[in-house]
């Protein structure tokens, strides 16, 4: 199958130009520019490869590569795939480091491929930055990923606070399985961890206990934020205010919709 003959499959099977060109420049091993010129060149494994996309199966799986906040990231399906929106609470997170004096420190909960705390290294090399995850597989991903891009972030294995021991941070940033338990998108993801996606139930539970136990993590004056779904807003700035949090407050993701929750502890 040439190049031509691939792009014209991934138009019959509705695959988004784009995507097809991302998925078999990948596979050539060029860029989209050399695509367009080299038509009649060969495209091995592109048949195979466009149906699994059309199929739902994720680009970011087949390519093995996801762009994150100027950073490319390697993902497996032991990891959530790092999506854009996401990037909000990694800006928000940089613009409250700005004003955090000498070396801040922060810890990204559940950081599955790295993302957030990479991302937080990469833009701000002073501060001290932890990560944790539940899975181990996941968490061999985000130190491939760090040592491949030559930044320093301290790999934790476990649950949320537990290997934490007693420490405390200037800030604590997630972005925890939030998505309700009959949720109709959920079938869309099954190629993603279902554990990184939902908690079951109404989608709160780990936020609540993220909230309920992050006091205990803090340094006066620290910061939680927490990534959540666009109609979870309201119930999340409720449970900051009345686990004694200060002024929570909210930012959007790229289509206008509440993405992200964090306020302040007192102190």
């Amino acid at each position: 199958m040439t190049v031509d003959e691939a792009l014209a499959l991934a138009r019959q099977l509705g695959v988004e130009r784009g995507d097809a060109q991302t998925l078999i420049g990948h596979l050539t091993g060029h860029d989209r520019a050399w695509l367009i010129t080299h038509g009649d060149a060969p495209a091995p494994g592109s048949e195979a490869a466009l149906c699994r996309l059309a199929a739902g199966e994720p680009l970011a799986h087949l390519t093995g590569w996801q762009p994150f906040h100027g950073l490319v990231l390697q993902v497996t399906p032991a990891t959530l795939i790092p999506r854009p929106d996401t990037e909000a609470i990694v800006d928000w997170a940089l613009e409250l480091l700005e004003d955090l004096p000498g070396q801040p420190s922060v810890v990204d909960l559940g950081t599955g491929s790295g993302a957030i705390a990479l991302a937080l290294k990469a833009a701000c090399p002073r501060a001290q930055v932890m990560a944790v995850d539940f899975s181990a597989d996941a968490l061999a991903v985000a130190r491939t990923n760090g040592e491949r891009l030559g930044l320093s972030v301290d790999w934790r294995h476990g649950s949320w606070f537990e290997p934490l021991a007693g420490q405390r941070f200037g800030m604590i940033v997630s972005n925890p399985p939030y998505i309700a338990g009959d949720d109709p998108h959920l079938p869309a993801l099954r190629h993603e961890p279902l554990t990184a996606l939902t908690p079951g139930g109404d989608g709160l539970a780990d936020l609540r206990a993220l909230i309920d136990a992050a006091p205990q993590h803090l340094s006066p004056g620290g910061w939680l934020l927490l990534e959540h779904g666009w109609d979870q807003a309201d119930v999340v700035a409720q449970q900051l205010s009345a686990r004694g949090f200060a002024a929570p407050a909210l930012r959007r993701d790229l289509a206008g919709r509440p993405r992200a929750s964090g306020a302040r502890w007192p102190g």
